[in-house]
């Protein structure tokens, strides 16, 4: 993409918990340098905000409806944001620069497909098998 066409927005998933060697003064500390390094982006043109995730949720399954959370302490999720960047290298050098990575947090950044789902092509929830044209 080159740098005059409109940025693409990815999505960012702060996962993770802060390190618990990290005194809560360190771990507010890089949460006030979070929000400032994110107000500026925002104004940049290049983050648009998002929220935190409250501790209770629900799974909903075909079978149930089931308490949370659900995933391992490692792989809590607790935000998300968005970055507007020109390639996934560019969004994820720009989620390198968030201060929270000192404190044990890591972020999964992910594009936003523009096109609507199908069955007949690979994507996240289908299988590469599932859209592979059977011969016979």
């Amino acid at each position: 993409m080159s740098a005059d066409k409109e940025p693409g927005e990815y999505l960012v998933i702060s996962r993770g918990q802060w390190d618990t060697d990290a005194s809560p003064q360190a771990i507010q500390g890089a949460i006030d340098r979070f929000y400032d390094w994110h107000e500026e982006l925002v104004d940049k043109g290049q983050m648009k905000r998002g929220q935190r995730l409250a501790r209770e949720g629900r799974l909903v399954t075909r079978e149930r409806i089931i308490d949370g959370p659900f995933a391992e302490a490692k792989e809590v999720v607790g935000g998300y944001w968005w970055i507007l960047a020109h390639s996934l290298d560019e969004a994820a050098r720009i989620a390198a620069g968030n201060p929270c990575l000192a404190y044990g947090l890591s972020f999964e950044v992910r594009p936003i497909e523009g096109v609507r789902a199908s069955a007949f092509a690979v994507t996240s929830e289908t299988p590469a098998a599932a859209s592979a044209p059977t011969t016979r």
